[in-house]
């Protein structure tokens, strides 16, 4: 045989081998969607117990597009849902619970899928740098946590049953302290610039919404403080009232 024939032969070999060997990951993806939506799926699945929540949504996201009503497609719901999760992608989080509970009113895992748009404006409401730092930002706004609040309070009318409704009855307590941090921040914020009656009314959202936080004897010594300055006896002598039969130890309660 001749021998340049042959060289020739093992280079153009050896190319095919390196060209299937360095495929990219779009080809190997095509390949993937072309042998059908239990393939898509098994490798979403793949990924998701692999920790490789950016992939298992990429996936997941291409399967829903392209196999919206097919007999996997709640479960791909379900899925993306725990995926756009896990990589904090909020609003497409939202959109795909939203669309969810709107096209499956009657789904078996609707109480799943109403406990997972809690979890996500929670998780949209804290910010992991400066809880890791220790920094105390009370005053930064809490919208997401009001969101997360009336999600796991709806679960709780929905569905009593539920299997998620024991967490998130205790994460409503976690967000209510929160929320009543978020009060008193900004009612620090009202005194500072002497504005009593703001600040005093902050205070007394604290009483009427918050009445199991433990910011309560706070907010009842910021009332007392304010009411002292506007000069209203007959109120600050209430509140004083309320703080001693509560909080027999606070400073407050020899005035």
């Amino acid at each position: 045989m001749n021998t340049r024939v042959f060289s020739k032969s093992i280079l153009i070999s050896a190319a095919l081998v390196l060209s299937a060997c360095s495929s990219s990951p779009e080809e190997e993806d095509l390949a993937l969607v072309n042998q059908g939506p239990q393939a898509l799926y098994d490798k979403a699945k793949e990924s998701l117990s692999n920790g490789n929540f950016n992939g298992a949504a990429t996936t997941l996201s291409a399967l829903d597009s392209r196999y919206p009503f097919g007999p996997l497609s709640h479960q791909v719901q379900l899925d993306l849902i725990y995926a756009y999760y896990k990589t904090s992608n909020t609003d497409q989080a939202l959109a795909t619970i939203d669309r969810f509970l709107r096209l499956n009113p009657n789904h078996s895992d609707v109480d799943y899928v109403q406990y997972m748009r809690g979890l996500v404006n929670m998780d949209a409401d804290t910010n992991l740098f400066q809880d890791m730092m220790g920094i105390d930002r009370s005053d930064r706004d809490p919208s997401m946590a009001r969101e997360a609040f009336n999600d796991f309070r709806q679960l709780l009318e929905k569905y009593p049953d539920s299997k998620y409704a024991a967490d998130s009855q205790k994460r409503m307590m976690f967000i209510k302290d929160r929320l009543a941090k978020y009060e008193l921040a900004i009612a620090r914020y009202y005194m500072k610039r002497q504005a009593y009656v703001a600040a005093a009314n902050r205070g007394q959202y604290v009483l009427e919404y918050f009445p199991d936080s433990p910011h309560l004897q706070e907010a009842l010594e910021l009332m007392v403080e304010c009411y002292e300055q506007l000069n209203l006896p007959e109120l600050k002598e209430n509140t004083l009232k309320t703080l001693k039969l509560n909080f027999p130890d606070s400073n407050y309660a020899d005035s």
